[in-house]
């Protein structure tokens, strides 16, 4: 944009001048006045223009997806990037972005992002029941993208947890194998995001657990039965028949048994003395991926040096699991609102990610630019992985107080110097001890 107002009240004539242009034939046009009115909203100052603004910018929204599949597709993908930026814009246009039988799979798959993110609790019943319908599909992408948007709802929205949870369960019990691995895998979320609640539907989970054959399925169930080992009968038997495939799993899988041996020997001692040194002696011995080695005698030096220590750690609260990690960051999002309708929106990238010889576009400086709300200018967390034990502030506290940093840098010097070989003596794992 070359043009910037330096009053606010410029800014709000040239988008009423300009909004005109969105109920016009062509969609280039529609987008290019989407994308202006957008940029001119940066320096409005006054609130209720800038939702009569955003009022208008969800006709034609809805009207692009009368279009050809390519032109839906676009718009559909523009829709995001206009949610994330002005929420209001289509807060109340659910029902339009429901999928329709002959829709092209990459449209199906952007309405389905839309439907979670205008999902609220007093729409969910409608939104759940649409999502179950697409469970039904032939398309088996499409069916596992609405299994896993059902879960993310769950996490989304906590007073609709156990209405998402009912409808999982009778999808399980369908017994359609890539059904039942997708819940599983969401299932486990839905755990990690309320610990210690809905546990009556492990043994729904456990009952199935013949139809897991995909690593991010089996890593799911594993990591239930480790988190539970306590309440689920025979959890040792469970771990015994994956581990006797462990050479054989992925990384993946492999990590996760690892750290469910552990759990279930730190809950249940006498069921898991037999099966700790067996595993670990595996992940420090038989195998060439670092990360794995490394968490093996990160393990077996806690469990020898402190059991109750271990207990802290390993079965410590999770970090909260949130379903809002997929979101742009600020800087991103200033940049492709500055572009909408090309080719870097629909990737949902930075414009020099798609072309390299781009230059970044910002908001010009002036003294009608509205300052984005504080919570805009945080930088949003990364998306943590099942299982991690980082905050996802930790980066940003360590760096706020290098002190505190130093001081836990040497304390865990301190810590594992003190580590002996009689130590890791203790563990007897088949004269291993020096292992580490």
């Amino acid at each position: 944009m070359s043009y910037v107002p330096q009053e606010s009240s410029e800014a709000l004539l040239l988008a009423e001048r300009i909004a005109p242009r969105l109920s016009h034939s062509n969609s280039a046009v529609v987008l290019t006045s989407i994308r202006v009115i957008l940029y001119l909203m940066n320096y409005i100052s006054d609130q209720k223009q800038i939702t009569s603004l955003s009022r208008k910018l969800s006709p034609p929204l809805v009207t692009l997806l009368s279009k050809g599949p390519e032109v839906q597709y676009l718009a559909l993908r523009n829709a995001i990037l206009i949610l994330q930026r002005r929420p209001e814009v289509l807060r109340n246009d659910i029902r339009v972005f429901f999928c329709k039988y002959n829709d092209p799979i990459y449209v199906k798959v952007t309405k389905l992002e839309l439907i979670f993110m205008l999902a609220t609790k007093e729409n969910i019943s409608v939104v759940l029941t649409e999502l179950r319908e697409y469970a039904t599909e032939i398309d088996v992408h499409f069916v596992r993208k609405a299994v896993r948007a059902i879960g993310k709802l769950a996490i989304k929205i906590e007073s609709a947890a156990k209405q998402c949870i009912e409808t999982l369960i009778d999808l399980v019990n369908a017994k359609i194998p890539y059904i039942v691995q997708e819940a599983t895998v969401v299932i486990r979320n839905i755990f990690r995001k309320y610990p210690n609640q809905y546990e009556g539907i492990i043994g729904t989970v456990i009952q199935n657990i013949d139809e897991l054959d995909e690593p991010e399925a089996k890593a799911a169930v594993i990591w239930i039965i480790g988190q539970y080992a306590d309440r689920i009968e025979n959890s040792d038997g469970f771990l015994q028949d994956y581990l006797s495939t462990f050479h054989d799993e992925t990384v993946e899988v492999q990590l996760a048994l690892l750290t469910a041996t552990v759990k279930l020997f730190i809950q249940r001692p006498t069921k898991g003395q037999q099966l700790v040194p067996q595993v670990l002696k595996w992940c420090t011995e038989e195998t060439d991926d670092p990360d794995l080695r490394d968490r093996g005698y990160m393990y077996w030096r806690l469990l020898s040096t402190d059991p109750t220590t271990a207990r802290t750690i390993v079965m410590g609260e999770k970090p909260p699991i949130t379903a809002e990690s997929e979101k742009l960051n600020p800087a991103t999002l200033e940049e492709l609102c500055l572009n909408v309708g090309t080719l870097a929106t629909v990737y949902l990238k930075p414009v020099q990610h798609v072309f390299r010889s781009a230059r970044p576009k910002r908001l010009a400086p002036s003294p009608a630019l509205q300052k984005p709300p504080p919570d805009e200018t945080r930088s949003l967390p990364l998306p943590l992985q099942p299982g991690s034990n980082i905050p996802p502030n930790a980066a940003t506290s360590a760096a706020a107080n290098k002190g505190d940093l130093s001081a836990a840098v040497s304390a865990a010097d301190e810590y594992f110097s003190s580590v002996g070989p009689q130590h890791m003596a203790a563990m007897n794992l088949n004269n291993g001890a020096g292992g580490g």
